[in-house]
Formats: structure tokens, C-alpha cells, sequence
């Protein structure tokens, strides 16, 4: 059982601080025993304040964080003040220190600015809201800032953008953990998708182009049912109705991405699911969802988790529980 310990400072978000006991809490084997041990602590061990109207109580001191496999830190009030190391509260950074170094550690949120201020994303890519983007940039520039995603897994440490994104990201460790079939039943029990198309560009504050009056749900639903299929940029703006400029412009306004982007997406979340459910060859999978070829399929695939089908295949297979 992997052990998850939920750090909670001060002026922490109730939500942020909610997620991890909540996820992690419900995934679990074939023979519904939990696969994981999910514990809250602060770093005395006295009552925490939060970012409401009431404080929360612990059980445990910083003293836990010595034996995590996973750290999960949530945002708090006043994180995107902390300027560099000199600003973090001294206790704060005594109990950063007790984290073993092969231990994992996940920032929800603007927590990216306290790992930042640690020194943990230094040469490293991170996410953080995209409110704070430009000020994050300019306090740590040795930090690649991915302003546009919801998530970034940099191996060790792992960043999510806004609050909900710390749901994307603590699912994708539980896939990573034990395979997608126990990420998608925690999903189901949680009542939210097992994976979010698009990036954090979709919930940017911006002009809302004028309506149309349709939208591009419709299309997108419905070349799901197609992936199989050579389908262009053309065959969508047919099936909404629109012109090409305006099916691409709409579908970036609500999506995030272009819509080749987007099908590419699909195409490579599909290839992954067969990878682990199926037993079928990379050339047959390549070609039920619409790359036509194992090279093409393997191009993909690689570009965009840095992996072979085949090694895929074999991490998600074994790591799936009995």
C-alpha cells in the first residue's frame, strides 16, 4: 500500500486540502482493499487555519512526511508572496526537508510558488494558474512555466494548475500507480471525467468570440464515433455547418486546441486504453483508431509520453491490479 501524506499550512483551501483523501481514498484493487494509506499533517501538529471561516484539526506532525511515498502540498493563502527561500516560514522549510528524495511530490494549485521558493522546480517544467503566470515567470526564471496546461508531471515533482486541475493530476498519478481502469473507477465514484480534453487556455479570462449560435460539442462527439475514419479539418466544419476559419476558431475557443490537435489527442488516449485492455497488435490498434500504421501510431505515442507501445503496454498491463 503506497502511503500519501497531505501537508496542510497555513491559510490552506479547504477544497485543494480535500483531494487527496478523497481520490486516493476511494481507488481500489479487484477485492476492493484501498490501495493507498491517505494522512493529514501540519508541521507541529496543532490545528491548522484555513482559507475559510474555520481551522482544521491534525493528528500528526511534520514527523509523517519522513515516510511518504507521495507528498501532496495544497494551496494556501499567501503562497504567491513567497518571493524566494529566504521568504518561506522557517518550520515550512524544516519539514520540506524531512522528504526522502525518492519520494514524489505534488503542488495543487499556486503551491507551485512554495515549491519554486524551495528550490524543487529548478531546471524543472511546472504548472501553476494561469492568474499568476506572469508573476510567477518573474520571480523564478529558472523555472519552465507550461502556462497553458493542466498539469505537468516533471518526474519527481508534479504541478497542477487551478484547484480542479489538482483532480486531473491526482488521477493521472493513480493511472500511473495502477494502471486507468482504477483511475477510471475513481473517476465514476467521483462523478468526474477520467480525463479533461484540452488545457488550462480554455479557462483563461479572455473576449468570448460572437455567437454563432452552435458550438462544436456536437462535431466532437461526433468524431469520436470515428476515430477510425481519415477525418480532415474539412469533414468537421461540414458536420457543424460552419466554414473552416470558423469551425478552427470556435473549436480553439472552446477546447483549447486546434482541431487536429484535438483528434490527435483522442486518437493517442484511445491507442493507450486498447494498449492495456486489449491484446491486440500495435498495427491493429493503429488502425481502429485512425493512425493508419504502427509507425505512425509509435510517432505519436512517443511525442507524446515519451514511451513505445510496446513498453506502454507492458508498464499499464503489469501494473494493473489483480
Amino acid at each position: 500500500m503506497r502511503r500519501v501524506v497531505v501537508l496542510a499550512l497555513d491559510g490552506v483551501i479547504p477544497f485543494e486540502l480535500s483531494l487527496a483523501s478523497k481520490l486516493f481514498g476511494v481507488a481500489t484493487d479487484s477485492a476492493d482493499r484501498p490501495l493507498y494509506e491517505v494522512v493529514t499533517c501540519s508541521v507541529d501538529g496543532r490545528p491548522v487555519r484555513t482559507s475559510a471561516d474555520f481551522s482544521i484539526s491534525v493528528e500528526r506532525d511534520a514527523s509523517a512526511l519522513a515516510g511518504a511515498d507521495t507528498v501532496v502540498i495544497p494551496a494556501s493563502e499567501g503562497f504567491t508572496e513567497i518571493v524566494d527561500r529566504d521568504a518561506l516560514p522557517r518550520r515550512t522549510a524544516e519539514a520540506l526537508a524531512l522528504i526522502r528524495p525518492e519520494a514524489r511530490i505534488v503542488g495543487i494549485c499556486i503551491a507551485t510558488f512554495l515549491l519554486a521558493a524551495a528550490g524543487l522546480l529548478d531546471g524543472r517544467t511546472a504548472a501553476t494558474h494561469w492568474h499568476y503566470a506572469d508573476r510567477f515567470r518573474r520571480l523564478y526564471p529558472r523555472v519552465d512555466l507550461a502556462a497553458d496546461v493542466l498539469f505537468v508531471d516533471a518526474g519527481r515533482v508534479l504541478t497542477s494548475a487551478g484547484a480542479a486541475s489538482g483532480i486531473d493530476l491526482l488521477l493521472h498519478l493513480i493511472r500511473l500507480d495502477h494502471g486507468s481502469a482504477v483511475a477510471n473507477q475513481v473517476a465514476r465514484r467521483c462523478v468526474v471525467p477520467p480525463q479533461r480534453e484540452g488545457g488550462q487556455a480554455q479557462y483563461v479570462e479572455r473576449p468570448v468570440p460572437p455567437s454563432t449560435g452552435t458550438g462544436t460539442s456536437a462535431t466532437r462527439a461526433w468524431a469520436l464515433d470515428r476515430l477510425h475514419e481519415p477525418l480532415q479539418l474539412a469533414d468537421l466544419a461540414d458536420h457543424a455547418g460552419m466554414s473552416r476559419r470558423t469551425f478552427t476558431r470556435r473549436f480553439r475557443a472552446e477546447v483549447g486546441l486546434s482541431p487536429g490537435q484535438w483528434l490527435t489527442q483522442q486518437r493517442v488516449d484511445m491507442a493507450r486504453h486498447l494498449l492495456e485492455s486489449s491484446d491486440l497488435p500495435v498495427d491493429r490498434i493503429a488502425e481502429r483508431v485512425g493512425f493508419g500504421t504502427g509507425a505512425t501510431l509509435r510517432q505519436h505515442l512517443h511525442a507524446a509520453i515519451g514511451v513505445s507501445p510496446g513498453a506502454y503496454r507492458r508498464t499499464f498491463r503489469a501494473s494493473a491490479p489483480a
